[in-house]
């Protein structure tokens, strides 16, 4: 079968790989798809040191199923987190799921940028999901990216009435706009959504998927402030998600805030950052962070999906074949693409 191994940062090859066996608690997937996350991206930039596991955006179809399997059959269509936390430790006790031992050590094998995968046990009874018929491979591929999005929402303190910043609308702002959106109409309340991006493109497709609007990101650090002091009554927003790195949408952001408002951030930062501690301190503001999801969000993102309350096929700008491994690469490092997905085995 064809995989994409990573052997250096400059040496990643579309290879000949030998079909994984399973064990009596184990799957064997022939995957559909995969869509090009971030985070792979970061791996390489960041020349991390090989073995490295490339894509996690999947879907397949069952092909095997070890003897001890009963919740699911061969010939379903699944979908598949890559981690999985063990529930019990302390950080699991605390609901940093992603900081659990067991959810960073755990992983699909060998990736999925694969003809076929073998599902570890743990993921079998955790983060193996059958997919429902009314959606499209295509679709779930966005179910692990739109949990991250879902743990996010969830960790930030949101009520009614609130205004909500989304800085950055790539793939990840786009969805975590409308999981906002989303789990709050659920929720009961009514939250206004503004998008800022750079991309002309972007701020049109961010108004058409449910944002109150979107506005050109400013040149200068207090530019945030002075676009949302008008529509909050001088307060500034109640929360800013950042979903794009750097210093100037991270300090834009903090800038944005009101008195007692949260930054979540939602995106990798390879440098330092100044801040004003004394403002976070006298203005009793929170900085929150989220990295990845858990096994309730991902079911929660699969069925925002399923309603339709969560919209994503217009993010895919571009479909390539495995062999184009390095193209889909170099256009989300060039910013050129939304979101790159793999088309590895036809939808069935």
């Amino acid at each position: 079968m064809k995989a994409v191994v990573y052997h250096s940062h400059d040496n990643i090859r579309v290879e000949q790989c030998s079909l994984p066996t399973i064990s009596d608690h184990e799957l064997l997937m022939r995957v559909h798809g995969c869509g090009l996350c971030g985070s792979d991206i970061l791996k390489i930039v960041q020349r991390a040191a090989p073995p490295v596991i490339l894509g996690h955006e999947l879907t397949g179809t069952i092909v095997e199923r070890g003897s001890a399997v009963e919740q699911l059959a061969v010939g379903q269509r699944v979908v598949v987190a890559h981690h999985v936390p063990c529930g019990e430790c302390h950080y699991c006790r605390h609901h940093n799921y992603s900081m659990c031992p067991s959810f960073k050590a755990s992983n699909i094998d060998p990736c999925g940028l694969a003809e076929y995968i073998r599902v570890p046990a743990e993921h079998v009874r955790h983060t193996t999901l059958p997919l429902p018929e009314t959606l499209s491979a295509e679709e779930a591929s966005f179910t692990e990216p739109l949990a991250c999005c879902v743990r996010a929402v969830r960790r930030t303190p949101l009520l009614q009435g609130d205004t909500v910043v989304i800085v950055g609308l790539g793939s990840i702002g786009l969805l975590m706009l409308q999981a906002v959106k989303a789990l709050g109409k659920r929720a009961g309340q009514m939250i206004r959504i503004y998008g800022v991006d750079l991309v002309p493109e972007r701020l049109q497709l961010a108004r058409e998927l449910g944002a109150d609007d979107a506005l050109p990101a400013p040149a200068h650090e207090q530019g945030l402030r002075e676009l949302f002091l008008p529509i909050t009554e001088g307060r500034g927003a109640d929360c800013a998600f950042i979903t794009t790195a750097g210093e100037r949408p991270f300090l834009q952001a903090l800038a944005s805030l009101r008195k007692g408002g949260v930054v979540q951030i939602f995106a990798a930062h390879t440098g330092m950052v100044p801040m004003n501690i004394e403002q976070v301190y006298q203005q009793e503001q929170s900085i929150l962070s989220t990295y990845s999801s858990s096994p309730e969000d991902l079911r929660i993102a699969l069925d925002l999906l399923t309603q339709g309350e969560v919209r994503v096929a217009r993010l895919i700008s571009h479909r390539l074949p495995l062999e184009q491994f390095h193209e889909g690469v170099q256009l989300m490092r060039e910013r050129a693409a939304l979101k790159v997905y793999f088309q590895i085995e036809p939808s069935m």
